[in-house]
This record gives C-alpha cells, structure tokens and sequence, in this order.
C-alpha cells in the first residue's frame, strides 16, 4: 500500500481516531489504519434531527449511516462510538448557512463543518480518547514541512476528480499536525477495491451527494424554516432597474445562474448578475456583465511559506468554486485576516459567500471567503 503515502505511518499500538461517516472512505479509512497497527477507535458524529429529514436523500450523518459505521466497526474489530454534535452543528454550520442565504451570498457549509464541528470539536474528542490523530476519508495529501520549522502542508489530492483540498483552506497548521489523511494518494476505485478487501458491507455504497442536513437538494425549504420570510416574493430587474417578473425569494438565486428564472422574452440569454437582499431584488443581465477581475476575501487561513500572507502578496492560481478551473491572480493582503484578489482575466460567476482557495500547483496556500462588493 505505498500510494496511500506518509499518513499511513506504521502505527505500532498508538491510537488513532477516525471520523467515520458510515460511507466507503471513512470505512477504508478505519481499515487501512488498523491493518497497519493503529489502535482504532471510531466516531460518528451525529449532526442534525434525522425526523426533520426528506426521505430518499444521499447524505451523510444520517440514520442509516451511524448504523453502517457500526457494522464496519464490528467487521474490523474496532471501537466505535456516537458523538452528539446537533447544538454546535446547528450554531456553527446550519444557522450561518442559513444566514448566507438571507444576505444574498451562495453559503459551502462543508466548509464550515471541517472548520468547526470536525477539525475543533472531533479533534478534541480525539485528544480526550488519548489519541495522538485524528484521520477523515477526504481525498487530500498531507505532506511533512520541507523548510526548518515548517509545518506539514497541504496538497491536492492525487486524483483531480476527487480532490476535496477546495473544502479544507480553512484548516490550520495546528490541526494539520494531528491530521491524516490516508487516500490522499488513491483513486475512488482502489478505495472500493480495499474496502471489498476488508469484507466490509459498504463497498459498494452509493456517495453522498447531498448537502448531509438538506437531503433531496431543497435547501431553501431548510432556509424557510430556519429563518421563516427567506421566501419573501421580490422584483428581477435588469441592470438599469427594468423590472422584467417577479420571485418567491432570494435565496433560490445565485450568482451566475442561467436557468429557472421565470422570465423570457428576451433577446439575449440572462444570468443573475448580483442579489439584492435590502430590496429583494434579483438583478439579471447579459453573460458579459458577469466578468470580474477584482475582488476581496475574509477570514484568510494562510497555508503557505511564512506565518502569514507576504506583505508583498503572492502570485498563485484561484479556485472561485469547488467545480472551477483555477485560474492566475495575484493577492494582496489587507487589514484583518482579509485580502484583495486580482485575476488576471475576468472570471464569470465570482459569488459572495463562496471559497476562494489558493493554489502553488498541488499545493493549498490557503484562502479566504468571497465577500459582496
């Protein structure tokens, strides 16, 4: 198993945590590390009230998975326990998800989840087990700093069609030192190969699509009953203020979007331009009007050379979403963990409320949220 790298460190009876999901790579996860001499001990977390759920949804941390974590538990021989994390999920991952929403930005509350409920609250959870690391199934690499006092840094994960790095920016060096992530080097296939290996029941499970506590994709039923008038009905303008119909709520718009307007009749394809929260208004125009070359971001995590951000910036390459071709811009730091990106050529669909990570070719340099003009 070399191509699963340095974070499968031959464990020699030392304990090991594993966030486990109930799906085929955190299972994997498990089975990789106790087949090379880690001691165990699975947690899966328990996030949201599974009664408020849409039934036929593709999530995680649902009740059907914390069953499927137990059972490949009890096939590996390994610890496992349930960790109640509804009250902090809900105030650090759902509430400001919602809260994204009702502000007019398009929210990534994976994000949010591996910033706060797994990588503060499963890592201390972690070290209360006395385990010295806590490893997740994420498709990412973890590599030892190179530089004298260096930290270990983050890269892509080696097959570009399940890279997760997008979702992690936000981890910080201190929680990079007790991380694992052993199918950094793996392809989807290999891992469904292992797990079969292990005899586990999940091998051929089906992935988790959906956003875990909005099943079925109807996120703005979710935002509705989290912040009851997110569904106010509202004008779609045009760029000059023209109103062109009507909407039954913000929330179901998003920069760049194209598709289910409501509106037609015109000459040129449309495209939300921007959102309005203070007069519900959803602006729309031509697909030129979405190109930006400039933008800023807060809450920077700085993964790169140095402790933080170069005075001087840094020239790198940009994801502004997950599904996004990089492209090259330089960064500039400003006061208070924030930063002004300028690309090189416009990019179209630029939204507050998205990530945007920083990338050296493989390697995370960290990133920032996307804040409204």
């Amino acid at each position: 198993m070399d191509d699963l790298g340095p974070d499968l460190e031959p464990g020699r009876g030392r304990r090991a945590v594993v966030a486990m999901s109930g799906g085929v790579d955190s299972s994997v996860t498990a089975g990789v590390l106790a087949e090379a001499g880690w001691e165990v001990v699975g947690l899966t977390m328990q996030l949201y009230d599974h009664g408020q759920g849409v039934p036929g949804g593709r999530t995680c941390c649902a009740g059907q998975d914390i069953h499927d974590a137990r059972r490949v538990a009890d096939r590996l021989g390994v610890a496992h326990y349930v960790v109640d994390y509804e009250g902090s999920f809900r105030r650090d991952v759902m509430d400001p998800f919602a809260d994204g929403y009702v502000r007019g930005e398009t929210p990534v509350p994976c994000v949010l989840c591996n910033q706060t409920v797994k990588f503060r609250d499963l890592m201390e959870a972690a070290r209360g087990l006395g385990a010295e690391v806590l490893a997740t199934g994420h498709y990412v690499r973890r590599r030892p700093g190179e530089g004298q006092g260096e930290g270990p840094a983050l890269w892509r994960g080696a097959d570009p069609d399940k890279d997760q790095s997008y979702f992690l920016f936000a981890t910080t060096r201190a929680q990079l030192d007790r991380l694992r992530f052993p199918l950094g080097g793996l392809d989807k296939g290999r891992t469904r190969g292992l797990a079969a290996r292990y005899g586990l029941a999940v091998a051929d499970k089906a992935e988790s699509q959906d956003i875990c506590f909005v099943p079925g994709g109807d996120y703005a039923r979710v935002v509705e009953r989290l912040r009851p008038g997110a569904l106010d009905p509202g004008e779609i303008v045009d760029l000059s203020g023209r109103v062109l119909g009507h909407h039954d709520g913000i929330i179901r718009y998003t920069v760049g979007q194209r598709r289910g307007l409501g509106i037609g009749g015109t000459a040129e394809p449309l495209y939300v331009i921007r959102l309005e929260p203070e007069t519900r208004r959803v602006v729309v125009g031509p697909r030129a009007a979405l190109g930006k070359v400039s933008f800023t971001i807060h809450g920077v995590n700085w993964l790169g050379e140095g402790d933080a951000l170069p005075r001087d910036g840094v020239h790198a390459h940009v994801k502004i979403r997950n599904t996004f071709e990089p492209v090259r811009a330089t960064v500039m730091p400003l006061e208070g963990r924030r930063a002004r990106v300028r690309l090189d050529a416009p990019a179209h669909g630029v939204s507050p409320g998205q990530a945007c990570v920083l990338y050296d070719g493989d390697r995370v340099l960290g990133g920032g949220w996307i804040e409204r003009d």
